[in-house]
């Protein structure tokens, strides 16, 4: 494993180990995770500031609701009151509960997805401000744990169970970030060959004091002609530069 991969690695087991606890890290632990690679104070540095970006605190819990939005916290007020008329159970109740679904009662298993419907608001509001809206998350992990929920009977005991319910949760709000991630990242690269082009045509129309040509683009840039055609094609022909109906 090269450097660079071990150290991606490393800050991955860092990550989710902050989401484990809370959403936190102790310097402590960032530091000794990191001990053997003799990292400086400035990269220490970097790691801790990337840390921060990623909604992870240091020492103590970032304040989640920090990162929502007001419409955000509108919606969230207004699911968590339409939750509080699920009724409490205390801890034995709540474990009598998890072994009943574990055997298979259905009833169980509903009244178990209904007790795991804050946390499943606890470990979004952990996410909040990556890039994925806490509705988004909620609705995520909901599906997550009605699936998990069903798929009790695998654990060996009541820790496993809950350790399954948990982690399937969290595995399906860290899934849907990655895939907006993946989307928003995809739809800038669009955007930005849309302008480059779009820049590059408007440079040589001003030299020729008319529209140009896929063709004559083309030989001014040297990109391919299938470039160019894809190029106008993600701008809706809006490029208005070039001459559409000209020669491709």
């Amino acid at each position: 494993m090269t450097q660079e991969m071990d150290f991606a690695a490393r800050l991955e087991k860092i990550k989710q180990l902050a989401r484990n606890q809370g959403g936190m890290i102790q310097e402590k632990q960032v530091r000794d995770a990191f001990a053997d690679m003799h990292f400086d104070e400035g990269q220490m540095k970097l790691v801790f500031d990337y840390l921060a970006g990623q909604k992870i605190g240091i020492g103590e819990p970032l304040n989640p609701e920090d990162y929502l939005s007001e419409e955000e916290i509108d919606w969230l007020d207004s699911y968590l009151e339409s939750l509080t008329g699920l009724a409490e159970l205390s801890d034995g109740e709540k474990q009598a509960v998890l072994l009943s679904a574990m055997a298979g009662d259905g009833d169980a298993r509903r009244r178990l997805t209904e007790i795991y419907l804050p946390q499943v608001v606890d470990i979004a509001r952990l996410y909040a401000g990556q890039g994925a809206l806490l509705e988004d998350l909620i609705g995520e992990g909901n599906v997550a744990l009605s699936i998990a929920v069903q798929m009790l009977e695998t654990a060996e005991n009541a820790s496993e169970a809950e350790g399954l319910i948990g982690s399937m949760i969290m595995e399906a709000m860290e899934n849907h970030i990655a895939e907006n991630t993946q989307q928003a990242q995809t739809g800038q690269k669009i955007a930005d060959k849309v302008n480059r082009v779009a820049d590059q045509a408007r440079e040589l129309a001003e030299s020729l004091g008319r529209k140009v040509t896929l063709a004559e683009l083309a030989d001014e840039t040297g990109m391919s002609l299938f470039e160019l055609k894809e190029a106008v094609d993600l701008s809706g022909d809006a490029i208005e530069d070039i001459d559409s109906a000209g020669g491709r």
